[in-house]
């Protein structure tokens, strides 16, 4: 599974970041690309503690199933989100995108780290668990604008 942990996974987005234009259209869904932008930036302050989300119950929490969910399934198409990941406007793509590459610098940087939130619908997640959710969060998302 790829994981931001791994500087070659990191780079990868990255790269895939850079190759978004404010011209791309979404394959689903309803957000434009800088409001996809917004909700990612928004997604890793949320990750970081920076931004609180209520949580929910579900059976998101049980632990096989939220393995099965960050490791292994897709995620699918037009899933709900948590409503204060999509409750900011978006400031446009350029400085939107340059949050996502600070943010996602700023997480690596703090690999190390023990103390991560709960997330609103899995819950407790490890160290390991955050990486490869981040990962997964971004590359939908940036399949979702065709790069």
């Amino acid at each position: 599974m790829k994981t931001i942990w791994q500087t070659t996974d990191k780079q990868e987005l990255l790269a895939r970041l850079a190759k978004l234009n404010s011209a791309a259209t979404p394959q689903w869904g309803k957000l434009n690309c800088p409001q996809m932008l917004a909700h990612v930036a928004d997604g890793m302050r949320m990750t970081l503690g920076d931004l609180q989300c209520q949580p929910k119950r579900g059976p998101l929490r049980f632990g096989p199933l939220k393995k099965l969910i960050i490791y292994w399934l897709p995620f699918p198409k037009g899933a709900p989100t948590a409503p204060e990941l999509i409750a900011r406007a978006a400031e446009g793509i350029e400085p939107e995108r340059a949050a996502v590459v600070a943010l996602l610098e700023r997480m690596a940087a703090d690999h190390t780290r023990q103390d991560w939130p709960e997330h609103p619908a899995f819950g407790k997640l490890s160290a390991q668990d955050w990486g490869a959710l981040v990962y997964k969060h971004l590359d939908h998302h940036l399949r979702q604008f065709g790069v």
